[in-house]
């Protein structure tokens, strides 16, 4: 009868897993996104920073495109620029928090990836590795 626990097991640890890689891949691109819009938040304050201070300038809130001056929309960017970065930072705090806690499961069910254990036997056939490519792709365009 363990043997008919074991499967439903090893699933469950799968899937544990898996999940845990699907929120690892979450986190990045969360990070990726806000890295980005930080990076757009600097743009504009660079561009916007040696104008003149009653300059009118334009600012989408919550859809709607709002006219105000350049004094009274710089301390907001800069505010949300500060914002998204300490939310970066708390994700990457999560980041090495999850990676330390998949690693530990990693360790505690002995899981391997089977990437790892490919790209040991390609290192010692490399060489070999290309030549197959190239002559794979050399015989797909000449028999079209």
């Amino acid at each position: 009868m363990a043997s008919l626990r074991e499967p439903p097991n090893e699933q469950a640890i799968l899937n544990i897993y898996e999940s845990m890689r699907s929120e690892l891949s979450q986190i990045y691109s969360n990070i990726t996104d806000l890295e980005m819009q930080v990076s757009e938040h600097s743009l504009v304050i660079n561009a916007i920073q040696p104008l003149d201070q009653s300059r009118k300038c334009f600012r989408m809130i919550g859809g709607v495109l709002v006219e105000r001056t350049i004094k009274e929309v710089l301390p907001a960017v800069h505010r949300n620029k500060e914002g998204l970065e300490e939310v970066v930072k708390k994700l990457y705090e999560t980041l090495e928090k999850k990676k330390k806690d998949m690693s530990e499961f990693e360790a505690k069910y002995k899981i391997r990836l089977r990437k790892q254990e490919d790209s040991k036997d390609e290192g010692n056939n490399k060489k070999e590795g290309n030549a197959q490519g190239v002559l794979v792709g050399a015989a797909a365009s000449t028999s079209q």
